[in-house]
């Protein structure tokens, strides 16, 4: 069955992270994502180790450009912008992550790529936005979520900053910029006209702290990391278990869960100690709790934990899990958030799934990130070109 997006048309001139990634999931929900890369390719193909070990193709870029196809095109010449402008005509959406001045260096800014498509969905993902002193600065994943504050907000007032793995300034920039194009299509629907679209790292950042950044203006509070020991509500903690696994509680309206969680605990003769009777009085006592708390998770490992608790206390809880331990959670498998794929360089692997569903256009992989300029002539011919054409812009060293 086919996707969602089916017979959109994406044209993706982008590198390392964001504008591949909101691509790759663009072409996962049905659309014909055409990827545009230099002949020296993009950025992130030339990270070729990791750790001081050399590999054969890049994760992040496997990770990034999957389900997408190429092709390479020298954009600094005449020729190879004329095949952009083509593609221009026919595309719905032109994707790109470029910093401020490469696109209009290049003639591939939205009031040139406007003119041959009016309709067309000009769509980037810039580090700074629009406006400001930084608006042609580059901008990096953690230059990103360390200017945005989520770097101190995960570490708390007046500790040094912790810096958060795997791209996440990135990451969220691509997850926002997806529904923001979809929007722009859909007014494309009503109103009949394209337009540029802008979704920026550092807004993207300070969007997703919400919870926090509104704390702060509404109520003047600036958040702490929850350190263990000093939790207010003991039912919303974490507590490590005889194996060194830890378990999340998080009974946010302790009231309600405590009688159960006395029972399930096996301290029903605390819940109506004076200390601990309600919220208020856990609160005042809160290090107390804790202390008694720790030292009966630390009788049992935390699957035994899990099975006690599952059947019939009704209470909210987790297991705290390694990404390792993703790929063997029955939720997740369940759900297929993670997957096998074959993939043609590393064969059969473990690779991420889709958080959406669809019951009637599911998403699908389509394939793995393409080789630089893999799917070139094939692009070129849907486009009209014949094999002369083709055979004449490479001795020209055009594609």
């Amino acid at each position: 069955m086919n996707g969602a997006l089916e017979g959109i048309k994406v044209i993706e001139w982008a590198h390392w992270v964001v504008g591949p990634l909101a691509g790759s999931i663009l072409a996962e929900l049905g659309a014909d994502v055409i990827k545009i890369e230099e002949r020296t390719g993009d950025r992130m193909r030339g990270l070729t180790h990791v750790k001081g070990q050399k590999i054969e193709r890049n994760w992040l870029f496997e990770y990034a450009n999957r389900s997408t196809r190429s092709i390479a095109i020298d954009l600094e010449t005449q020729k190879g912008k004329e095949i952009i402008y083509e593609f221009i005509r026919k595309a719905d959406v032109f994707l790109h992550n470029f910093q401020a001045g490469i696109p209009e260096k290049l003639g591939l800014d939205y009031e040139t790529l406007s003119r041959y498509n009016p309709r067309l969905i000009y769509a980037q993902g810039s580090g700074w936005g629009l406006n400001g002193p930084f608006l042609d600065k580059p901008a990096y994943a953690p230059i990103m979520e360390s200017r945005s504050g989520i770097m101190q907000l995960v570490a708390g007032p007046g500790k040094p900053p912790i810096p958060a793995p795997g791209a996440l300034g990135d990451v969220i920039t691509s997850i926002i910029l997806v529904p923001t194009i979809l929007a722009a299509l859909l007014a494309r629907e009503r109103l009949g006209a394209g337009q540029k679209i802008d979704v920026s790292g550092l807004g993207s950042l300070i969007f997703l702290q919400g919870c926090s950044v509104s704390n702060y203006f509404i109520g003047g509070v600036e958040e702490q990391t929850l350190i263990r020991a000093q939790a207010r509500n003991p039912l919303w903690n974490y507590y490590q278990c005889a194996d060194g696994k830890w378990m999340f509680l998080a009974m946010l309206q302790s009231d309600r869960y405590w009688p159960n969680f006395c029972e399930a605990m096996r301290v029903k003769h605390l819940e109506k100690d004076p200390r601990f009777e309600n919220s208020e009085a856990r609160k005042q006592n809160a290090r107390e709790l804790i202390s008694i708390l720790e030292e009966i998770f630390s009788t049992r490992p935390l699957s035994e934990w899990l099975e006690h608790f599952e059947h019939q206390w009704e209470l909210v809880y987790a297991p705290v899990q390694s990404i390792p331990e993703l790929v063997t959670d029955p939720q997740v498998i369940a759900n297929e958030y993670v997957m096998d794929f074959n993939h043609p360089v590393y064969g059969m692997i473990k690779v991420l799934g889709f958080p959406y569903k669809f019951s009637r256009t599911p998403a699908s992989v389509k394939g793995p990130a393409p080789e630089l300029g893999q799917h070139t002539e094939e692009i070129l011919l849907e486009m009209g070109y014949d094999w002369e054409d083709i055979v004449r812009l490479e001795d020209e060293g055009v594609i």
